[in-house]
């Protein structure tokens, strides 16, 4: 089970850095369109110099943003032109039939897919079939439409485990901190988070308590311990 982190935020992602426990990056088009308004390639870049001045060597997936099969292969070899100096790129596509021949054509070409969108087991099983690299399965959406999200997951991983296929299974649309547990007990191999709730998931009022307490504790046997008898 890895944490992934689901971003473009240069100092969210540098706060998660500094911790120690990213093992990836996923961004997209929405993700990036909240950041300041710069040049794409700019921002990608200085992603990628944070990831190194962290000496991080993690996956990172971009995202196409075309609907048209041959202007996505193309922007996927610009990708690799502009940012293929980080050997841990990944080139995000999303699902569908015109789309598996942009998958398999990278695929052929040795460039890593993170197929996205996947909201079916079928789905995620062409995907994987067509040579992506990931796949990834949008829990709260498929929520949304009222299937179990646990279900799909959990009938994803027994047939990649049982045919010992390479892809890794990424949960994304995290909604609550409910949805990265339960992901990540239904066998996701990858679970890509927002960083608001990265602070929640290390935080319990009781843990407050007890930390408080021993403080305290210690704090009140200091003043009242005795002066030692050799000064």
């Amino acid at each position: 089970m890895k944490l992934f982190v689901d971003t473009a935020n240069l100092d969210e992602l540098e706060q998660t850095l500094r911790r120690g426990f990213p093992r990836g990056v996923t961004t997209n088009p929405s993700i990036l369109s909240r950041e300041q308004l710069i040049d794409f390639p700019s921002h990608i870049n200085r992603m990628i110099a944070l990831l190194r001045d962290h000496d991080y060597d993690i996956p990172l997936s971009v995202e196409v943003f075309s609907s048209d099969p041959e202007e996505m292969i193309a922007q996927a070899e610009e990708f690799i032109e502009q940012f293929g100096y980080y050997p841990n790129l990944n080139i995000k596509v999303p699902i569908g039939w015109n789309e598996l021949t942009v998958i398999a054509e990278l695929s052929r070409r040795d460039i890593p897919v993170n197929c996205t969108c996947c909201m079916s087991y079928n789905q995620a099983v062409m995907a994987a079939q067509a040579g992506a690299r990931y796949v990834s399965i949008f829990w709260g959406r498929i929520r949304d439409v009222g299937y179990d999200a646990g279900s799909v997951v959990r009938q994803i991983q027994e047939t990649f485990r049982r045919c010992d296929h390479p892809t890794e299974l990424i949960v994304g649309s995290i909604r609550h901190i409910a949805d990265i547990n339960e992901a990540i007990q239904a066998g996701a191999d990858i679970v890509t988070v927002p960083p608001r709730f990265f602070p929640q998931m290390c935080a319990h009022p009781k843990t407050d308590e007890a930390v408080n307490q021993f403080l305290n504790d210690f704090r009140q046997w200091q003043t009242n311990a005795l002066p030692c008898p050799l000064k």
